[in-house]
């Protein structure tokens, strides 16, 4: 994967060291590293230079981004379903089925979105390295972001910790809750579990949901939810804590006679483009299981 970046110096720009300049543009410290390691990685008027050096008013820098796939024993290539929602030279949007992890693990090898992404590059001669932005469970379905490259992961990174990343969900939850409201209920790992969390008011890390009741159906709810924080297991833990458990959801209410995993699903993403500032929103429809579980 090659990528080249330009940009032609201002007057009000003059006198800036050439690292500050491009930190702004949101270079990480790492990623200048890397520029000094690649040929002709940095570029100032055509000729090599150094992050230390004055820019000048009508200077042109270059930054040429160069970076090959390495072999990892993690990912194994297979050919699974997902769907490219939106794809440019920066990032993609992908639309993630059920039943596929984000990432390699333990038990999880050949099933995975990095799988899946891997061997869908390969089949097209192209260079890929896997660079997940916003995590989903592997139950959860829906739109997330994989930066493809190292300019477009350190901003879209640094956006998520900014809460400039903007998401919405989905779920459909046993019960009536209020027609909307806001849930603020810190969460903790809960004692004794690796995985499980809880509402904890002692132990837990600040956590706010907003929902929004959409419609109601045969004793279940679908809601819309949009997250202020990004705690693990928080929507199902949240929705848990004022008695409107998600359907479905083997650890905290596996109760599965409508869907056999947590109707749950990322629907809606909007977000400014990390290279271009564009604004972007994508929407992905409920799959099919969540449409069977909450009309039929």
């Amino acid at each position: 994967m090659e990528r080249i970046f330009e940009y032609q110096i201002t007057a009000a720009e003059e006198g800036r060291k050439i690292g500050d300049f491009l930190r702004e543009k949101g270079y990480s410290r790492h990623l200048l590293r890397r520029l000094k390691e690649t040929e002709d990685g940095l570029l100032r008027n055509a000729q090599p230079t150094f992050t230390t050096v004055a820019l000048k008013a009508g200077d042109r820098i270059r930054v040429r981004l160069l970076e090959k796939a390495e072999g990892s024993e993690a990912i194994m290539p297979a050919p699974l379903p997902f769907e490219i929602v939106y794809e440019d030279e920066d990032l993609l949007v992908v639309n993630k089925p059920a039943d596929m992890p984000i990432h390699p693990s333990f038990q999880n090898h050949g099933n995975t979105l990095a799988d899946a992404l891997t061997w869908h590059y390969q089949q097209h001669g192209e260079d890929f390295v896997y660079r997940c932005i916003n995590r989903l469970d592997r139950d959860t379905t829906g739109l997330l972001i994989v930066a493809k490259h190292l300019l477009s992961a350190s901003i879209l990174s640094d956006m998520v910790g900014k809460r400039e990343i903007h998401r919405e969900y989905l779920a459909i939850v046993k019960g009536i809750p209020p027609e909307n409201g806001t849930i603020s209920a810190p969460i903790s790992r809960k004692k004794g579990s690796a995985i499980l969390r809880e509402v904890n008011f002692e132990t837990g890390e600040p956590a706010v949901t907003h929902f929004a009741r959409l419609e109601i159906r045969n004793g279940l709810s679908l809601v819309s939810l949009k997250l202020e924080t990004g705690r693990t297991h928080q929507i199902r833990v949240h929705m848990g804590y004022i008695g409107c458990p998600l359907i479905g959801d083997y650890l905290y209410y596996p109760e599965c006679s409508r869907i056999s995993r947590q109707a749950l699903h990322s629907h809606r993403l909007s977000f400014l483009h990390p290279i271009t500032g564009k604004a972007l929103s994508f929407t992905a429809p409920l799959p099919e299981d969540m449409k069977k579980a909450f009309w039929s």
